[in-house]
């Protein structure tokens, strides 16, 4: 166990956003692992949402802007085994250690996970343009 703890921790990389000693446990817990797991498996995320439009969406390409962050926001959020494998190619990544921690507050960092997933995805919606994968 501890080699994979060790190469998960070395492959994600360092702590991203601001830690310090007035960060909560869920803010620590965000910026030290979900956002760098967020950061290396974002390439797999565009191709997830990619899959999941032409699968659940077929007029997702000819919507606005303003309509496809909507339907971003909303998959995520109002699909639930959608959510649930997004969560699963997340938590796939985290320590031991990290998974005790998470599961003593799942309901937060779940909230924590996602919004930031939203928030990555909405800012590279460009990506989402007449794609035929």
């Amino acid at each position: 166990m501890e080699d994979r703890d060790t190469f998960l921790k070395e492959f994600r990389g360092e702590t991203l956003g601001t830690v310090s000693a007035q960060s909560s446990p869920d803010e620590l817990f965000q910026n030290q692992t979900i956002r760098p797991i967020l950061k290396l498996q974002n390439d797999l995320f565009i191709a997830v949402f990619i899959n999941y439009v032409n699968k659940n969406k077929a007029d997702f390409y000819s919507y606005t802007v303003e309509k496809k962050l909507s339907v971003i926001e909303n998959s995520i959020q109002k699909d639930i085994k959608f959510r649930n494998s997004l969560k699963g190619i997340v938590m796939a990544l985290f320590t031991i250690e990290e998974y005790d921690t998470y599961i003593k507050n799942s309901s937060s960092l779940n909230k924590r996970m996602m919004n930031l997933l939203i928030d990555r995805l909405k800012s590279q919606v460009q990506l989402f343009e007449l794609e035929s994968n």
